[in-house]
């Protein structure tokens, strides 16, 4: 059965690849960025870039369901280090640095920061209350 930090957990890994490929398809600005950054260029690189994000997000989503508990720490951390997004979205509309695509774009990562971190308080909430991914209250005893 999955509890309600993994159901948040694997739902904003389905949000987010959702999220990237509707806005790859349809903003040709992001996807220029994008590609820029990879070898090789244009829809089988895109698609590649997918299908490789989608086996990643596959595989962590079994570590969520099957409960590693070094997976939880892990994504605890990584959540956590969204909050660096909001200095980093400031900087990036005011010219500072170079934005990482149009305005739209920089204020989406920084909302998406932002979720990340409420992810990692409620992760750390249910941990503190029943330990990593409810394992206290696994009967099994091996959460």
């Amino acid at each position: 059965m999955i509890n309600r930090t993994q159901g948040l957990v694997l739902g904003f890994f389905a949000s987010a690849w959702v999220m990237l490929a509707l806005i790859l398809a349809c903003s040709q600005a992001v996807r220029a960025e994008t590609l820029r950054k990879m070898p090789g260029d244009g829809t089988l690189a895109t698609l590649a870039f997918l299908a490789a994000l989608l086996a990643f997000l596959t595989l962590l989503g079994i570590g969520v369901v099957r409960r590693w508990r070094w997976l939880f720490w892990v994504l605890l951390v990584a959540f956590a280090a969204g909050v660096a997004r909001l200095p980093v979205a400031v900087l990036q509309l005011s010219g500072q640095i170079r934005p990482e695509g149009p305005d739209w774009y920089v204020v989406l990562q920084d909302v998406i920061g932002a979720v990340q971190v409420g992810l990692a308080f409620v992760m750390f909430a249910g941990y503190r209350r029943a330990g990593p991914w409810g394992a206290r209250s696994d009967p099994s005893g091996r959460g």
